[in-house]
């Protein structure tokens, strides 16, 4: 239980508190969990549209984890395949906070992995390229 309290720490900020905290690198590596990533990519998708929020998020996660010191867990390909997915489900329900969202869709939280199937083979999704290209969906392409 004290895990999961540690996980939800994020919603302790607000978008903007935590939108900024993530860019300054100064956000808890523990606070930034599947959830808060694709909190991070509902706030971008919101503030600037989605063209936009593909390339400052990925920008964004890389210098993150550059300055954490752990530059090998960024990963191109699943960082734009998770701003997608959440663009994707923003389009069924565009009026929704990140919460009503993710409560609409729990799926988003509890099944990332099998959406993302939907889209990638695991060949693709895992290959070394993806982590420093984005590549395209080889089964189901994301919406525009």
């Amino acid at each position: 239980m004290n895990n999961l309290l540690e996980m939800e720490k994020h919603w302790n900020l607000t978008d903007d508190a935590f939108e900024k905290q993530f860019e300054s690198a100064v956000l808890d590596p523990l606070w930034f969990t599947h959830e808060a990533h694709l909190r991070l990519a509902w706030i971008h998708i919101q503030k600037c549209g989605i063209t936009k929020a593909r390339k400052t998020i990925a920008k964004q996660i890389h210098q993150y984890t550059i300055k954490l010191g752990a530059s090998d867990k960024f990963h191109a390909t699943l960082t734009a395949a998770a701003v997608n997915t959440v663009y994707h489900f923003i389009l069924k329900d565009s009026e929704a906070s990140f919460k009503d969202l993710i409560a609409t869709y729990p799926r988003l939280k509890y099944d990332f992995k099998t959406l993302l199937h939907c889209h990638y083979t695991s060949e693709i999704l895992f290959s070394e390229q993806a982590k420093h290209k984005v590549l395209a969906p080889d089964l189901l392409p994301y919406d525009s």
